[in-house]
């Protein structure tokens, strides 16, 4: 019973502000009306749009009144650009109007029916001491027992009809708002499709970056050595008769320099895909990144399943990054990671005790980290207040 009381009480000042909103709805209303209608005069037409940027300041009201309401979010359906040819702004005048016509009849109802009951009994326990009989809601004249007992009956009924109504009212209400007033389906699709261009397109770029880098490390580095190594061996074959301890020098030269290509080659080879993963697994290979770091490194592994390669060596990047990025600026004592997730979802959390402040810009190690994790379909949580701590969250999602 308290629970319902409770679920009634809330109702009930929930539909109030309703009320509130419902007059103000009325006003917003009115307000487009006059701006339309000194339309064909040319006096309206540079108003229509600053009028409904108004009126959006009401719906808000209620977008944001029946999303703490339902316990969801309600995100904005608006774009950037005119809003006279937004479609949200039909579904905004929809829900001005229905709210017009609703919510202060409903918010009336709401307040009236258990101050209605409250008197009911008043009138009844009170009529003796008034000469004449005392007169109640509902047109009942309490000036008999038998008056006053049909009086606390109706505020009994009032009373139910409260406690069992208002929050099924509140409901419809908010409900109704959350769709009207959320992004249609069309409008979320095209805002998808418009993320996954932007992500794709960044993960390109991303991409292409990655070969170049790829390309002029081979052949700034591993080609020329081993185009050294080639020069060194004809010289060597050219001398071999006639200068056999030259010949020497240059076959250990070769061989040094081959040594130097064969290192580098193996460092191109880990940048792209770390053989640590394929060894000991995103957790092995996490915790040797955590073994070279020189901040002392935490790990903490929730979920050890395996997850798509793909996924794990950007996790992998992801980590390395990072941990360079507190190696250079935050000036930490010990850094804690975090592996976990379900199943469909890898989880990387990263904490440390530095100085804080981190920023993400275009060209810092946080803006390849998230476009890495775009490229997945994944989020970046950063939180770094000045003085500390920073903590880094990325979540890779493993659906194919």
């Amino acid at each position: 019973m308290t629970t319902r009381l409770r679920a009634c009480w809330s109702a009930v000042r929930y539909l109030l502000a309703g009320a509130a909103t419902s007059l103000l709805s009325i006003f917003a209303l009115v307000g487009l009306l006059v701006v339309l209608v000194l339309c064909p005069f040319g006096i309206g037409i540079p108003s229509v749009a600053p009028a409904i940027r108004l009126s959006r300041k009401v719906v808000r009201l209620d977008r944001r009144r029946a999303a703490r309401a339902l316990g969801e979010p309600i995100p904005e359906p608006y774009r950037d650009g005119n809003p006279v040819t937004d479609p949200a702004t039909r579904r905004d005048v929809a829900w001005l109007a229905l709210h017009a016509a609703t919510g202060m009849l409903i918010g009336a109802l709401a307040i009236g029916l258990p101050l209605g009951a409250v008197q009911q009994v008043v009138s009844a326990a009170v009529w003796p001491a008034v000469p004449g009989g005392i007169e109640a809601s509902m047109g009942i004249l309490v000036h008999s027992w038998p008056t006053a007992g049909l009086a606390v009956l109706s505020g009994v009924v009032m009373a139910a009809v409260t406690l069992f109504l208002a929050p099924v009212v509140a409901r419809w209400q908010a409900r109704t708002a959350r769709s009207l007033l959320k992004p249609g389906a069309g409008v979320v699709l095209a805002d998808r499709v418009a993320e996954l261009t932007a992500t794709r397109a960044a993960a390109l770029e991303a991409h292409g970056a990655e070969l170049r880098r790829i390309e002029r490390d081979l052949h700034d580095g591993t080609q020329a050595r081993i185009a050294a190594v080639v020069l060194q061996l004809g010289i060597a074959g050219q001398l071999y008769e006639r200068d056999p301890d030259t010949v020497r020098d240059l076959l250990v030269k070769a061989q040094d320099t081959a040594t130097d290509a064969l290192a580098e080659l193996r460092t191109v080879v880990r940048s792209i895909y770390p053989p640590l993963l394929s060894e000991r697994g995103l957790a092995g290979a996490v915790r040797a990144l955590g073994e070279r770091s020189p901040v002392p490194v935490a790990l903490t592994v929730e979920n050890d399943a395996g997850r798509p390669a793909a996924v794990e060596a950007a996790a992998y990047f992801v980590v390395a990054e990072a941990l360079a990025n507190v190696t250079k600026h935050a000036d930490a004592s010990k850094i804690e990671i975090t592996l976990g997730g379900p199943a469909g979802l890898l989880s990387i959390d990263i904490r440390d005790d530095g100085r804080g402040g981190a920023v993400e810009t275009g060209g810092s190690g946080l803006a390849g980290i998230r476009r890495r994790a775009e490229a997945f379909d994944g989020t970046l949580t950063l939180t770094s207040p000045p003085g500390g701590p920073t903590e880094l969250r990325v979540e890779l999602p493993c659906g194919s």
